[in-house]
């Protein structure tokens, strides 16, 4: 028998579809892993038992770099945050929402405007505006699907794992399958492959595309903040951060400190008073959920 290190790719029924070297296998889990009461994950990076009459085995996870999404993918790089301009409208405080969780899962996040070819021009002109602060701290953003399409394949490094993230409706799939034509949102190209016939998009898969991996996941289309730290929410927008090193107190927290550059900024005009209002919004929204019961009465 042979041991080889691959990707899992997907995972369902108990089976758990493994590339190596740019070949599917299908394998199931060893039984140590209930024993350690581990699962494993789409995305994790596994050592698999090879047999030549086909009794492929997993037993080993490797260490993972992260964890998120319900249901749980495992080792994720970069998320392409699907934002739409119109149906639904566009957000700020959705988009800083998302940035904020990706930043505390220390995920890079690369985002996309959908929906800006059936968007008023007056509209798209303030949305673009509001976006190009985006780009000033840091984030690629794009609007255009064929570009991204262009640019992506030089942008996804080997073995990465990139996902799709953003609110019902805001066009994930259609983006997805712009990516990869082969993938659809009922079956995908590494099922039909292993002909397991059609399953629904609630299983995460992964798409080789590139050198490396998009995943086809019904998650993230909702997000949980409140197991962020309070104090240090801040840490999660970049542009506080970057700020914060030039306040007065090491842990300001920028609400009634003196000496707060990041206030000072803002009257400035040079961080946005969205960005400052979607973190106080956050900032309360996690303070409240963490009071004892009878404080919230």
């Amino acid at each position: 028998m042979n041991k080889a290190q691959g990707t899992i790719v997907s995972a369902i029924s108990g089976y758990y579809d493994v590339e190596i070297e740019n070949e599917v296998v299908r394998t199931r889990a060893r039984g140590v892993f209930r024993d350690r009461k581990q699962k494993p994950l789409v995305g994790d990076r596994v050592v698999v038992q090879l047999d030549n009459q086909g009794m492929n085995y997993l037993i080993e996870i490797l260490p993972r770099t992260n964890e998120i999404g319900r249901p749980a993918i495992a080792n994720v790089s970069k998320v392409l945050l699907v934002i739409s301009a119109v149906e639904p409208d566009f957000s700020l405080e959705l988009l800083d929402r998302y940035l904020t969780f990706f930043a505390w899962k220390n995920v890079g996040v690369v985002i996309y405007l959908s929906k800006a070819d059936i968007t008023p021009t007056e509209k798209l002109k303030a949305i673009k505006c509001k976006l190009d602060y985006y780009q000033k701290i840091g984030y690629s953003v794009f609007e255009d699907a064929e570009e991204l399409e262009r640019q992506l394949p030089t942008m996804i490094q080997k073995d990465q794992i990139w996902t799709l993230a953003g609110q019902s409706g805001a066009g994930k799939s259609t983006l997805l399958n712009k990516l990869e034509n082969e993938a659809n949102q009922e079956t995908g190209a590494i099922s039909t492959a292993l002909n397991r016939g059609k399953h629904t998009t609630r299983q995460v898969k992964l798409f080789k595309y590139s050198s490396g991996f998009i995943a086809d996941t019904p998650g993230f289309s909702a997000i949980d903040l409140f197991k962020i730290k309070v104090d240090e929410l801040g840490n999660y927008f970049y542009d506080l951060k970057d700020a914060s090193v030039k306040c007065k107190f090491r842990r300001c927290q920028h609400i009634k400190e003196p000496g707060c550059e990041v206030k000072k900024l803002i009257e400035e005009g040079k961080i946005a008073k969205s960005r400052y209002d979607s973190y106080l919004k956050i900032r309360q929204e996690i303070s409240e959920n963490r009071m004892p019961e009878y404080l919230k009465k």
